[in-house]
């Protein structure tokens, strides 16, 4: 495996998760496909080395092919991930009229239990089991 393959897929690692981190939905997809294509590198670098055709390569120490039909899964498996995706941005743009992902209410009602928790020293589900 050269250097410069696994300094690819260390750039496509690092951009992914950082466009995955971000709040709106149109870099959350960017991000999903690089990391995507950074998995499929990594596949193809770390369970494939050099030889003959798979199949009708000969006697000469042939392929493994399971690597390169993981990564053909891999491909369509993400294509339909980013499909659902770029769907469902457009389906929120149409509804808010921009793409930023926003707190969720139930996340804020947690947080704030949490809050309130730290500053009485219980537990924040001591609520939920009492009431």
């Amino acid at each position: 495996m050269s250097l410069s393959l696994v300094v690819l897929i260390g750039v496509l690692f690092a951009a992914g998760t950082y466009l995955i981190l971000q709040r709106t939905m149109t870099r959350i997809i960017i991000g999903v496909a690089v990391l995507s294509n950074g998995v499929n590198f990594l596949i193809l670098a770390s369970g494939s080395r050099q030889g003959g055709a798979p199949i009708v390569g000969g006697p000469d120490a042939p392929t493994d092919p399971v690597p390169q039909a993981l990564i053909l899964t891999a491909i369509v498996i993400g294509f339909a991930l980013v499909a659902f995706l770029a769907a469902l941005a457009w389906r929120l743009h149409s509804i808010d009229g921009n793409d930023v992902v926003e707190d969720d209410v139930e996340d804020r009602r947690t947080e704030r239990l949490a809050a309130l928790a730290a500053e009485s020293g219980d537990s924040p589900d001591r609520e939920d089991v009492d009431g």
